[in-house]
């Protein structure tokens, strides 16, 4: 059993982004600029920014943190919005999610320009994915894509099963692995809350992506020996013995699971750390004009 290790990866894409982001310096050039917007304090959302935020300072990108109160209107998010697709200086940006009930995320998405949703939930950069297009591809499949490959996991011809239908993580990831592609050409099932028996379609699979947010929910005998396992899941669990009072806990039965896996992903240290780092590629890919032309 190999753990796919989304530490060492995420350490070596800030190393290849900080080279990158030195060439375009020392060439005159302009400095990538992410601007992320952080509505209320959701206590999993402050950790995922600053994170984002320290990543920047890594490698050497500009960033800037845009807080507006839970109680912040609809109409002043979406003004907020428009000025930033409208400021020259910002490469891409992202509105952190979940926002607060009062906000539709589908008016907020749609609202980005796709030139600057590094996040890649537009619908206009998830059709240009779906067909092959330039795209900027959402950062957490992008991240598993990039584990699979780095790691050298053929992935032609292989049977894959996505767990979880979220426009986030599972449907793009099932149209991805399907594509005709370097890291594609699966077979791919897609299950999710309804489907009967995921077990009978988890134990015919080569790879198994998790992506429900239901901790342990895979178990060590819905797995055949052998299998890729990407858990995607990362739950804050209660735990007393911890000076956070929580601890997190993937979608995987990691002790169960992992004894049968030939690759399987850490929580934490696996997927959410390859997600940053992929943010961040999206982010340069928009400085440099390589999805959209400037």
């Amino acid at each position: 059993m190999i753990l796919l290790d989304g530490k060492k990866l995420s350490t070596d894409i800030k190393a290849e982004l900080a080279q990158a982001v030195a060439q375009i310096k020392a060439e005159g050039g302009k400095t990538p600029h992410l601007a992320a917007v952080l509505v209320g304090n959701d206590g999993a959302s402050e950790t995922y920014v600053a994170s984002k935020v320290k990543s920047c300072a890594e490698v050497g990108f500009e960033s800037t943190l845009i807080r507006m109160a839970a109680n912040t209107t609809e109409a002043e998010l979406l003004a907020k919005i428009e000025e930033l697709n409208q400021n020259p200086d910002i490469d891409g940006f992202i509105v952190q999610l979940p926002l607060p009930k009062h906000i539709s995320e589908e008016k907020v998405v749609q609202a980005i320009q796709p030139q600057k949703d590094v996040d890649g939930f537009h619908p206009i950069n998830i059709g240009r994915m779906a067909k092959g297009l330039p795209a900027y591809i959402s950062a957490t499949p992008y991240g598993i894509l990039q584990m699979l490959e780095r790691y050298q996991i053929e992935t032609t011809g292989k049977h894959c099963v996505v767990i979880g239908r979220s426009q986030i993580v599972g449907s793009p990831m099932s149209i991805l692995l399907a594509r005709k592609a370097k890291i594609g050409n699966c077979t791919v099932t897609l299950c999710h809350s309804q489907t009967q028996d995921i077990a009978k379609f988890t134990r015919q699979a080569d790879i198994i992506v998790v992506a429900m947010g239901v901790p342990e929910f895979l178990k060590g005998d819905m797995v055949s020996e052998g299998a890729i396992v990407i858990d995607v899941g990362m739950t804050r669990v209660p735990d007393s013995s911890k000076k956070s009072g929580f601890k997190l806990k993937g979608d995987v039965d990691f002790e169960a699971v992992a004894p049968k896996c030939s690759y399987i992903t850490p929580v934490p240290g696996g997927v959410g750390l390859m997600t940053v780092s992929s943010l961040l590629q999206n982010t340069l890919l928009a400085a440099q004009g390589k999805i959209y032309a400037k």
